[in-house]
């Protein structure tokens, strides 16, 4: 996907290198009425100028990483539309915190590019080689950091390649991964949803659309994690995730198939195969991610938002819609570093610098007061959200996101109907980082069923028996399991906190009338 943070990706740090990493991400705002201009704040330090401005956020800091929106409020209140900020190191940026201000920036490449070598602070010496920002900062040849033509070349041949996924496929293939996971958990009665269904399927699905080997999802969600978690081990899985790409183009070269990969390959523009493989990276590991977080942020919030749950239940929303309130309300990247400034220039009342950083707040900006003055308004079928991005970085892959989300979350429900947390809100945990954030456990309870049994006549069979499967077959990976690193593996699945409420605990109260069970209204959530 492209407009998304790119994962630690240190193949060789600096500006320089020729590695890429993911890119930012991606929504429709046409025909958005722009909300009306609000009096300039009186213009804030400038960042990116001399020394750090004393009493500035850092995003870094504990305390914005625990509460990030709680941060972000604070800042509009002092600054208004956009703020200036700390990050590691104590290196000064700019936060763009309104909703028109984001677009603005986003859609103004001769103002604002994605060419992250104008950089003023790396320019002058001051970002540390160390620096946690050189993954996601690093200039690179890639549709993340480039503009005009080069952007135009390698953004055609992504899209033209993603464009060719039969949506139908696509949603096979989810119910099959979804199935086979359920089936793992569904005769226990209870699970973490996160660490037994949740992280693992949307990697497995994105195996089958780039061409990879099915036995290599499992290690290639582990790799995944680390990237976006910023573990200790980060860099070895990089290069694990690397090889494994690069040793998938190469077969691809000999043996092209129905794939993802093998459509870049073969794509007019004539891509390297190190462009193909590092946009592969880009659009395997953000769209797990964002995906992760979207079915977790759902399911959430279907358990324990009554009023979410009743416009669910009650047919006033369909499961696509209630992707999409989520993507308004709790969007998987908080921020998305980011834009550089080509000249002196003004946004939101700010004074910008030639060189300076802008973040993009995706966060902020979609509830910004002056486009949301009433959060509790339904944003049903509003997709002018700023999840994805904005202007001609907007994410290519936004489709695939949505269509495993609402697909796997619908068989999951349909499957085990009467599910229900076994944990208050208050005690959910929350994987937290300054751009991400997504919950590190979701523990529920549920009936005991059997696996679905297959071999019955007239039961539905996998996608692979009714349809061939999108890619072609390919031969074992050339990667061993030595490869990824030990400390990169599955941690054990998260246990319910010391005092949760034991299996069998009172759950929130469905409204007066709802149905008592997913399967009544399957109809309703899936209606278009």
């Amino acid at each position: 996907m492209t407009d998304t943070p790119a994962e630690p990706g240190p193949d060789t740090p600096g500006p320089t290198d020729d590695t890429p990493g993911p890119p930012p991400g991606c929504p429709a705002h046409a025909g958005h009425p722009a909300p009306a201009a609000e009096p300039a704040p009186a213009a804030g330090p400038a960042p990116a100028s001399g020394g750090a401005p004393d009493g500035l956020v850092n995003l870094f800091a504990a305390e914005a990483v625990a509460d990030p929106r709680a941060t972000y409020e604070r800042l509009r209140a002092e600054h208004g539309p956009v703020a200036p900020v700390l990050l590691a190191d104590d290196l000064p940026a700019w936060l763009v915190l309104g909703y028109r201000e984001n677009l603005e920036v986003a859609r103004t490449p001769s103002r604002f590019t994605r060419d992250s070598r104008v950089w003023r602070l790396f320019q002058e010496g001051r970002v540390p080689a160390t620096s946690p920002l050189l993954p996601m900062t690093d200039w690179k040849p890639l549709c993340r950091f480039v503009d005009g033509e080069d952007h135009r070349r390698l953004r055609s041949a992504i899209n033209d390649s993603i464009g060719r996924f039969n949506r139908r496929g696509i949603r096979r293939h989810v119910t099959r991964f979804a199935d086979q996971l359920i089936d793992g958990l569904s005769g226990n009665g209870e699970a973490d949803l996160v660490a037994e269904f949740i992280e693992h399927l949307p990697m497995l699905v994105m195996t089958q659309l780039l061409g990879i080997p099915e036995e290599d999802g499992p290690r290639l969600v582990d790799a995944s994690r680390d990237l976006m978690n910023g573990a200790s081990t980060a860099v070895e899985s990089n290069e694990y995730l690397v090889e494994t790409l690069r040793s998938l183009v190469a077969r691809k070269r000999i043996s092209p198939g129905n794939d993802l990969a093998s459509w870049l390959i073969g794509h007019p523009e004539e891509l390297s195969d190190t462009e193909v493989m590092q946009h592969l990276r880009v659009i395997l590991v953000i769209t797990n991610e964002t995906t992760i977080s979207l079915i977790a942020s759902t399911l959430r919030m279907v358990f324990t938002d009554l009023r979410f749950r009743a416009s669910l239940t009650g047919g006033h929303m369909t499961l696509p819609d209630a992707v999409e309130q989520v993507l308004w309300e709790e969007p998987p990247f908080l921020t998305l570093p980011g834009r550089w400034a080509t000249g002196d220039t003004e946004v939101g009342g700010q004074r910008i610098k030639a060189g300076d950083l802008l973040l993009l707040g995706i966060a902020a900006g979609n509830v910004d007061p002056a486009i949301r003055p009433d959060r509790n308004t339904p944003m049903h079928g509003n997709r002018s959200h700023l999840t994805f991005g904005g202007g001609a970085h907007e994410c290519p892959g936004q489709d695939i996101s949505r269509a495993i989300a609402d697909t796997g979350i619908d068989t999951l429900l349909m499957r085990l109907p009467d599910l229900r947390m076994t944990v208050e809100e208050e005690e959910l945990r929350w994987n937290q980082a300054w751009v991400t954030r997504h919950l590190a456990a979701l523990p529920v309870e549920f009936t005991p069923v059997p696996p679905k049994d297959r071999s019955r006549p007239g039961a539905r069979k996998d996608a692979s028996a009714t349809q061939a499967p999108l890619p072609s077959a390919t031969p074992p990976s050339a990667i061993p399991p030595s490869a990824i690193p030990p400390s990169a593996a599955l941690p054990p699945a998260v246990r319910a906190p010391e005092g949760a409420a034991p299996a069998g605990a009172a759950t929130p109260a469905s409204p007066p009338g709802a149905p008592r069970g997913w399967a009544s209204v399957r109809r309703r959530l899936l209606r278009r």
